[in-house]
Parts: C-alpha cells; sequence; structure tokens
C-alpha cells in the first residue's frame, strides 16, 4: 500500500479520511506561505488535491504520503511527488512549524526519492520553490537536487530543481 519507513518516520498515502486534518495543514499560515502562495484553500480543494494524489497512486505508483514521527500519531508534514507536466514528477514537501529543525523534510524526501527511483524506476525527479523559502532551498540541497533555473512567476522569484536517480545522496 506504498507504506514507507526511515529510521525515526512512517509515511502513508494520504486518504480522504485525512481531508480535515490534511486542510488544517495546508491552512496553516507557514505552510500555505509557500505552498499556495499564502492563499487560504477551501477544503473543496483540498480534498481535490488527496483525490489526485490517490488517483496518482492508482496509476504511477506515487502521490502525497503523509509522515509522522515513530512515536506520534500527529501529522509531521507531508511529502510528494505529483505529475504537473509529462516530463518528470514534481517533489513537493512541507513540516508543521513544531517539527522543524528535526531533519524530518530531509528524511521523508530521501524515503519517497528512493521509492520513486529504486522500486518505481523513475529516472528524475524536478521540484521548484520560492526564492525566499531558505528552509525547503536547505532540503532540496542537503539531497542532492540541482537548480537549473531561475524565473518570476505570477511576480515572484522561483528557483527550479532537478535530480537524476544516479545522484541521489544521503546526507
Amino acid at each position: 500500500m506504498n507504506l514507507l519507513h526511515t529510521d525515526r518516520l512512517h509515511l502513508r498515502p494520504c486518504q480522504l479520511e485525512n481531508l480535515d486534518s490534511l486542510h488544517e495543514l495546508w491552512c496553516d499560515a507557514d505552510i500555505r506561505r509557500f505552498l499556495f502562495d499564502d492563499r487560504q484553500i477551501s477544503s473543496e480543494e483540498a480534498q481535490s488535491f488527496i483525490e489526485a494524489s490517490i488517483a496518482s497512486f492508482r496509476n504511477h505508483g506515487y502521490g502525497i504520503w503523509l509522515f509522522f514521527d515513530n512515536h506520534n500519531d500527529q501529522i509531521a508534514g507531508f511529502v510528494g511527488l505529483l505529475q504537473f507536466t509529462e516530463a518528470a514528477p514534481s517533489l513537493i514537501f512541507g513540516v508543521r512549524s513544531q517539527f522543524w529543525g528535526r531533519g524530518y523534510a530531509t528524511e521523508a524526501t530521501l524515503a519517497v526519492l528512493d521509492h520513486a527511483f529504486t522500486d518505481l524506476g523513475i529516472k528524475y525527479i524536478v521540484a521548484d520553490v520560492d526564492e525566499p523559502n531558505d528552509r525547503s532551498i536547505r532540503v532540496l540541497d542537503k539531497i542532492g537536487m540541482s537548480q537549473t533555473k531561475r524565473a518570476i512567476v505570477n511576480e515572484r522569484p522561483l528557483l527550479y530543481y532537478e535530480i537524476y536517480a544516479a545522484n541521489l545522496t544521503n546526507p
């Protein structure tokens, strides 16, 4: 069922029964600032993201995972691969602010990338990040992603990254 584990985390695909918890997380000011350009999303939008993730797991073997500390049932964050273009899946992630600084984003993204490259045979993965989002940029650097370009999108500076299967590193 696409369950993933690390030394400190367990990851499982998000489901419709996670709608309220995930919507609350995605509406958190620290998360939505960079994920939704500081826009409060509706419950219906959150549900459509979950439904798209469920379909993606069915069709591609990946989607959005929720991750939890092995000693806690509270959602610590989310990490996922979404297919926005034909070229490559795009990495997304976010961590509840009370769990910042513990390395959970790095650990969770590495688990997902390892699954994608090793189990699913994906050749490369892309990501984009708002230029002011220093925490996420550090995660992308730690996991070995390379910046490929910078662009202004909707009046916001975005950095684009990629990683190939052969370049995955474990910090």
